[in-house]
Parts: C-alpha cells; structure tokens; sequence
C-alpha cells in the first residue's frame, strides 16, 4: 500500500497572532489508502483519557511506510520555513490515528480548554486531516490574563497558575472549545480539509474545534480521522 506524498507540495505560510503556520492541500497521493490503513488498525484510548486529561479520544500506530514519507518531507520543510540549524538532529514521535469519541459530558476541565503540546522552543505539530470541513479545524487562541499565544519554558509555571485559578473559580462550560471566551481570545483557525496537512509550533496556545453533532464516532470512515505527529530539534 503506498502513501505517497503529492510532489511538489503546495506549501502555503500563513500568520495567525503573528505566528507562523504552514498547510499543504492535497497531500498525499491516495489519502483512501490511508484511511483504510486506518479501518484495518486497532484503536486504544488516549492515556489519560477517562481522568479528564489528554486527547479525548482514541489512537492507533499509522502504517511506518506513511511515518518515513512524512519526515522526508517535515525535515527541510521545517528547517527551511522555521529557521532550525541543519546540525540539530531531528527526533519524532509515532505517527498515530485519531478519533475523537468523548461526548462534550465526558470531558475534563483541562480537556475543555486551549492547550500546549510542549514548551520546547522547537517542538512542531503535523497533522494531516483525513476528514472534512464539517468537523471543525485547529483553533488558536491568546490567554488573556497573561496576554500568552505561545506558552516557553519560562511562561509555564506563571501560565499553569493562571489556569488553576480560572478553573478553581470558574471550571469552564461542558463543552469541546472554538470560540473564544472571557479568558482566551480567538486569533483564527485552520479548518479541516479532507488531505490537508498543517504544521504549527506545538507551544502555541490551540484546540481540536470539534463539532459534537458529526465528530463523535469510532468509524474512520465517518468521525474526526487525523494522523498526529511530533517533531523535535
């Protein structure tokens, strides 16, 4: 089965907060072969799960022959568009399936909230959308107490005391988080697109703008299907 990327990639930067972004349409050759690869995989819950805590959903392992296609690509993609020094090695998580499946109900404080992934300066996000524009996108958001888009390792303690007090005064409403809030400004959002790969830094401030009514399933063929992966220098 072959997951070959479309080449020359269409390769579009965007500035959201005034940051950097970057999306790719039509990125994979045969993106059905992926989701297949998908149907055929067993899904597990993401750790943390059912305490309130991580990805409110579950995942399985992408195909390998997909995870080697991708770095050949987010390797100089990255370096070029992110300024990162061609001697910093380059080092990856698994690539992984995604659906989400909790009900708004379910989730946890943090889960219903933006969030980080790391506060690594060059930790990277790419995920590539194997859904359609009906479940939402990746919304980005500046915390307003702080006045944080991007949360670094010297703004963790300070951000993570903020949140505290905010949900200890007020948890958040039961419900998966688009639009901004009292506490966290809307900048925009990049919305899913059926074969489309976005690549962010994964300090800032984001979330799965999820559409509840179509996104909970456990079917890849019909819920919000993603392949997440993590790159760091």
């Amino acid at each position: 089965m072959s997951f070959s990327i479309r080449m020359p990639p269409d390769v579009q930067s965007l500035a959201i907060g005034g940051h950097q972004v970057l999306l790719i349409d039509d990125f994979l050759e045969d993106p059905r072969a992926l989701v297949q690869a998908a149907c055929d995989s067993s899904f597990h819950p993401c750790p943390g799960a059912d305490e309130g805590k991580g990805y409110p959903g579950i995942r399985a392992t992408a195909p390998a022959a997909y995870s080697q296609e991708l770095v050949s690509l987010l390797d100089p993609l990255i370096r070029i568009n992110f300024g990162i020094d061609e001697t910093l090695p380059l080092r990856k998580t698994p690539c992984m399936f995604s659906l989400t499946t909790m009900s708004p109900a379910r989730l946890g404080p943090l889960q219903r909230i933006p969030h980080f992934d790391s506060s690594a300066p060059r930790y990277m996000a790419a995920l590539l959308y194997l859904c359609d524009g009906q479940h939402g996108g990746t919304g980005f958001y500046r915390h307003q107490a702080t006045g944080l888009q991007q949360v670094t390792a010297v703004d963790t303690d300070r951000y993570a005391a903020a949140i505290r007090a905010e949900i200890e005064h007020r948890p958040p409403p039961q419900r998966y988080f688009d639009a901004g809030d009292e506490h966290f400004e809307f900048l925009g959002m990049l919305p899913a697109r059926f074969n489309r790969l976005i690549v962010y830094a994964g300090s800032l401030l984001h979330t799965a703008c999820v559409n509840p009514h179509v996104s909970i399933s456990d079917d890849p063929r019909r819920g919000r299907l993603t392949v997440n992966t993590f790159v760091d220098f």
